[in-house]
């Protein structure tokens, strides 16, 4: 068994957004500049969910609880492939759990667009938030305390769906805004 402290995984996220940076910068011989920024921020949404994700919301000893690795553990895979179980399977913070989800990937939506030109559909900023959240899913069933949900999956994914439709919007606004109209030309 082996422990992954949130402290190691902020570390080693930190150290692979810096070495990314430092790569990108001796690349294009350029000083601080917006990629930095958006680096930045992708870094952010990155930790923050993590650190939701994988790591306990509770505190042991003042600290928060290490994610935990034992393969003797792994088996059985707890994992719900039933969608919409939350609508039935009430629980002590349920509500919670669902609202969570969904805000928790809002900011991937409209990060995410910023951060990678390729976004540059709805579809496919939707397909990368929903591809993250598929990947969170996959890599908790390596951990005997976390678990799988085809819940979280719908929930993130429209988490992501709200922040590209806002991200989206926000853009379209700004360039009408920024198009001028026949009454600025005249002067």
């Amino acid at each position: 068994m082996f422990e992954i402290a949130y402290w190691e995984m902020f570390t080693v996220l930190t150290a692979a957004m810096l070495a990314v940076s430092l790569i990108w910068l001796a690349k294009t011989k350029e000083g601080f500049c917006s990629r930095e920024i958006r680096l930045i921020l992708f870094y952010i949404c990155i930790v923050v969910i993590f650190r939701f994700v994988y790591f306990p919301l509770h505190h042991v000893d003042g600290k928060i609880a290490p994610l935990c690795f034992d393969s003797s553990k792994i088996l059985p895979i707890w994992m719900n492939l039933v969608p919409f179980t939350f609508l039935t399977d009430r629980y002590d913070g349920w509500v919670i759990n669902v609202v969570g989800n969904i805000f928790m990937f809002v900011p991937v939506g409209i990060v995410w667009p910023v951060c990678f030109k390729k976004l540059d559909t709805y579809g496919k900023a939707v397909l990368a938030g929903g591809g993250f959240s598929l990947f969170i899913e996959l890599t908790q069933l390596f951990f005997y305390d976390r678990s799988s949900d085809i819940d979280d999956l719908i929930l993130n994914t429209a988490g992501a769906a709200i922040g590209v439709a806002i991200y989206f919007l926000v853009k379209r606004a700004a360039k009408k805004k920024a198009v001028p109209t026949g009454t600025d030309l005249q002067s």
